[in-house]
């Protein structure tokens, strides 16, 4: 089992620890100002976090062996005609 945590200054990552030994697994970093909000996907699979840099980022963490724990796509304008799950949005 697994916990994923936001933060903001000074490094604005996420950290997803060990449960229930609450070891650092890994550190996500992208957002250039604070994480102020995250949410999880219905499946638990892909978690969001929204940051006060005005994107979106979408996070693979939690999704099945043999995918990527992080991926992203520069997204501009908030769309793209590529439905992939994992992105940036930028929400300005």
């Amino acid at each position: 089992q697994e916990i994923l945590s936001s933060h903001g200054f000074a490094r604005n990552q996420l950290s997803l620890w060990k449960y229930p030994t609450m070891a650092k697994v890994k550190e996500l970093d992208g957002h250039t100002a604070r994480v102020l909000h995250m949410a999880c996907s219905p499946d638990g699979g892909t978690v969001v976090s929204a940051a006060a840099d005005e994107t979106l980022r979408f996070w693979n963490v939690f999704a099945p062996p043999g995918k990527s724990s992080k991926r992203t796509t520069e997204t501009q304008g908030g769309s793209s005609k590529n439905k992939s799950i994992s992105k940036t949005m930028h929400i300005r």
